[in-house]
């Protein structure tokens, strides 16, 4: 956790060790889900075609929500690498999760608090996002898919 790293803006660091709270959270589901050989539904997005694929996508997404951040503020790279394939996920994503969350806390602790509401930037699928904004998005993708795993779960059993 950040917790013992002083942010000069409180906010970012509410939304780091959230972030870290809500993936570690997935990953337990997402392993609960695997347990229990849980289907996921048909549909044509990519990242829903199986468990491993879903598992990527998290993992993925969060190491590029910090890369993005990072470039839109010229920052130094974070240095967080690809999410493992999804034939070793299963294997290598607690390793990798830990590592990856180590590299979100450092790169906004001196960032002041002014920059993360102004300007917007364009994400990578084009919706203009202020640093806060995409911070609460990267907190709350975990939340979802968890929340759709947890449904699943429910319906499985």
């Amino acid at each position: 956790m950040a917790e013992n790293l002083n942010y000069k803006y409180g906010g970012a660091k509410a939304l780091v060790e959230l972030h870290e709270i809500n993936m570690y959270k997935f990953a337990e589901t997402w392993r609960k889900a695997k347990k229990l050989d849980i289907k996921l539904p048909e549909t044509d997005d990519e990242y829903y075609k199986s468990l491993e694929m879903l598992l990527f996508h998290l993992l993925n997404s969060s190491g590029n929500y910090m890369k993005w951040i990072c470039k839109v503020l010229n920052l130094p790279n974070p240095g967080i690498d690809p999410a493992p394939k999804p034939e070793v996920i299963e294997k290598e994503h607690e390793s990798y999760l830990k590592n990856m969350l180590d590299k979100w806390k450092y790169p906004l602790i001196n960032i002041e608090h002014e920059a993360f509401y102004s300007p917007e930037y364009p994400s990578r699928w084009e919706t203009k996002y202020c640093i806060d904004a995409m911070l609460e998005h990267a907190v709350m993708h975990p939340i979802r898919h968890a929340y759709q795993l947890e449904k699943l779960i429910k319906e499985q059993k």
